[in-house]
């Protein structure tokens, strides 16, 4: 598998962009625009993967000093149950090994969701590896997620209200995010 690092000057591709904004629900997504312009401003790697010439997926990670936020992770649609994630999500791992990595899901325990069955999968998909629940939760527009970290250390309400500090000093248009701890 081939990666591509992605910067503000290459993220003009329509594959890319379209992959973005049909994976990912509009109420999780920063509009694509803002989110090539903060990569001028945050230490995001946003990555490309390829297999050969055919593009399979993405990710975005937030490299923050004591972990690192995985942002985005989505793989093409007509790609996905062909292990892809898995392959991808074992680079990551490599990748980020050094700290811990942190992802936030859409919650398998909010009941009233018209994806439950995908959220079960996903969930059950970061456990195998090797991802574990942390007591840190957060809800926004109505959708629970569960964080999770890989590694060692723990993840607190702390920690994920400085991300949101750091995004808002860098996104003025940042949404204003319920959060609680379990």
């Amino acid at each position: 598998m081939r990666t591509e690092k992605i910067t503000s000057a290459t993220a003009d591709n329509p594959a890319l962009r379209r992959l973005y904004e049909t994976a990912f629900p509009r109420e999780e997504q920063i509009p694509y625009d803002d989110l090539i312009s903060l990569l001028d401003t945050m230490p995001i790697d946003f990555t490309a993967y390829y297999e050969a010439d055919t593009f399979v997926g993405l990710t975005m990670v937030l490299n923050r000093p004591d972990f690192n936020w995985g942002w985005y992770f989505a793989v093409q649609e007509a790609l996905r149950g062909r292990g892809y994630g898995q392959r991808i999500l074992s680079v990551l791992k490599r990748q980020y090994a050094a700290r811990p990595l942190v992802i936030d899901i859409e919650s398998p325990r909010q009941q009233n969701c018209p994806n439950r069955e995908q959220r079960l999968r996903r969930y059950g998909f970061y456990r195998r590896n090797g991802f574990r629940d942390t007591p840190t939760f957060k809800s926004f527009d109505g959708i629970d997620f569960t964080i999770m970290l890989l590694g060692e250390g723990s993840f607190t309400q702390q920690d994920y209200d400085n991300i949101i500090h750091d995004l808002r000093m860098c996104w003025a248009n940042a949404p204003q995010e319920k959060t609680q701890n379990l």
